[in-house]
């Protein structure tokens, strides 16, 4: 008789071949059988036919160019979708990036670019948005949104058209909404206001037809539910989020049936095999990863910041002020480990809400910004924000002119934006300064991949770590086939552990007979 290891093992082996079904003969029931379940059988084909890819996961996008042009396309060319983390980029930098991407992925439509919610910004919001447009860009992952703005809407009304054969409304622009909200997935699930495609049309930016079909089809084609995440989160447990976003679909959609069409996938904590398998079950049409791909070599990131999020345990994440939404109190996910970022952020908004003005600061104050959190004179800060604001938004300048208050925040704002280019440089003495995005997800990743090759962040590529994901997802997914069927696995089986490549491809490729084992 085989050992309880021996027995382990050969459950473990014959769960992992995910392409072969596999017969099981069952003391009582007869012989069950478990499905063949691969990575590419996981999610929604109309997701993968939509956006052309193989697997029915994406890597979202991360801000100041963290889900960067290598990300994308790498993460493109192995199947899988990819958005380029737009955010925070200055328009010219959003250009380059999206020539790179056209050239080196042409027309392949599993790629897209981040359009971010900018209400400090509004004509940097559109400028990009319409760059979008000008360039050809069929995808948008759209997230942070409050309320719906023109720019989004713009974006994906320029982009309908009917048919002429079938009559048919073509949607060449998608949108994937990323949201948190009940009230913000309300307005991604209908039609863009009337009001706002009028003014569309009077100004001339998208067509009296193009407005007429856009009242007719919801403002996304996708829409994620982000739960608990890294960057803009509301903290929301992704077991109560996700079936409350599916709940809200199929409720709008016997009012407006379009809307039945959207899919629903999951983000925020999807990190682990076991996150995966249960965002599919609850019924994900793809899932979304995020903080793991920071921690990848294609990453926008430095070598310093990876390692530190490689080291990321439990509990070692905190919220903290954001800088686009700074005057609004709206915060991010960051990494506590090893930074002071999140408190020294949270001591501006202090100041920020307690003062009226950079001349109105007590004199300690002052003197402590300018030594331990800013590193300069205040005025010097003021030029190079000025100088930044000259090329990028003049009327930001106009409103600081008017407004000491909004000067000051413009200021701290300095800070919250330069602390991510530090740690994306991995500038050496500003570490204590890194504004680093991370959810807990990064922590459940460490942990499972703890003691193999993936521990180390030089091995981290990111179409291997989100294979390893989908395939180990199949495995529990067959295992808990086997068990509704009565089947008893031994203790701690399955326990999918990652692969390398090649043993990937190995597990993936193979086509033998199909298994046969006994169960007692």
């Amino acid at each position: 008789m085989a050992s309880s290891q021996e027995q382990s093992a050969t459950w473990e082996s014959a769960l992992g071949r995910v392409r072969l079904p596999l017969s099981v003969e069952i003391d009582g029931r007869g012989t069950v059988t478990i499905p063949a379940i691969s990575p590419e059988d996981l999610g929604s084909p109309g997701f993968k036919q939509s956006h052309g890819c193989r697997y029915a996961l994406m890597s979202g996008a991360m801000a100041n160019g963290i889900a960067s042009v290598d990300l994308v396309r790498s993460m493109v060319r192995a199947g899988f979708v990819g958005a380029f983390g737009a955010a925070g980029l200055g328009l010219p930098e959003v250009v380059k990036a999206v020539d790179q991407l056209h050239h080196d992925l042409g027309d392949a439509p599993g790629w897209g670019v981040n359009l971010i919610h900018n209400p400090s910004e509004p004509a940097l919001e559109w400028a990009i948005a319409d760059t979008l447009v000008q360039t050809g860009v069929k995808l948008v992952e759209a997230s942070a949104y409050l309320n719906i703005s023109p720019a989004i809407v713009y974006y994906r009304a320029r982009g309908l058209r009917r048919d002429p054969a079938t009559g048919a409304i073509v949607t060449g622009h998608r949108v994937i909404g990323k949201v948190s909200r009940v009230e913000v997935a309300k307005r991604f699930l209908a039609p863009p206001p009337q009001s706002m495609l009028a003014d569309l049309v009077r100004d001339g930016h998208i067509t009296a037809e193009q407005a007429e079909l856009a009242s007719q089809l919801p403002l996304a084609d996708d829409l994620t539910a982000e739960a608990d995440s890294g960057g803009h989160t509301d903290n929301q447990p992704a077991v109560v989020l996700f079936p409350t976003m599916i709940a809200l679909r199929d409720h709008l959609s016997k009012e407006f049936p379009a809307v039945a069409k959207v899919r629903v996938g999951a983000a925020g904590g999807i990190s682990t095999p076991h996150a995966v398998a249960g965002a599919l079950t609850m019924g994900a049409d793809y899932v979304v990863t995020g903080s793991i791909n920071q921690a990848c070599l294609e990453s926008g990131s430095s070598d310093i910041v990876r390692k530190m999020l490689a080291e990321t345990r439990q509990a070692e994440v905190t919220m903290a002020p954001a800088a686009d939404m700074f005057e609004m109190g709206v915060k991010v996910q960051v990494l506590k480990r090893g930074t002071l970022f999140a408190m020294r952020a949270h001591k501006l908004y202090e100041l920020y809400r307690a003062y009226d003005s950079l001349e109105s600061l007590p004199e300690k104050e002052r003197l402590n910004l300018e030594n331990t959190v800013f590193k300069k004179p205040i005025d010097q800060v003021w030029t190079e924000t000025a100088e930044f604001f000259k090329h990028r938004d003049p009327e930001q300048l106009e409103r600081a002119a008017k407004d000491s208050k909004y000067r000051m925040a413009l200021v701290f704002r300095w800070y919250l934006g330069q602390s991510s280019r530090w740690a994306n440089r991995g500038v050496p003495d500003r570490t204590m300064d890194y504004q680093v995005w991370c959810g807990p997800a990064m922590a459940a990743f460490n942990d499972w991949a703890r003691g193999s090759f993936l521990d180390d962040p030089a091995h981290r590529t990111a179409p291997l770590v989100n294979l390893n994901l989908l395939y180990a997802a199949s495995v529990l997914l067959r295992a808990r086939v086997g068990q509704l069927q009565g089947l008893i696995l031994p203790p701690g089986v399955p326990n999918p552990r990652p692969k390398t490549n090649q043993e990937l491809e190995a597990l993936l490729s193979e086509a033998q007979s199909q298994p046969r084992i006994a169960s007692k």
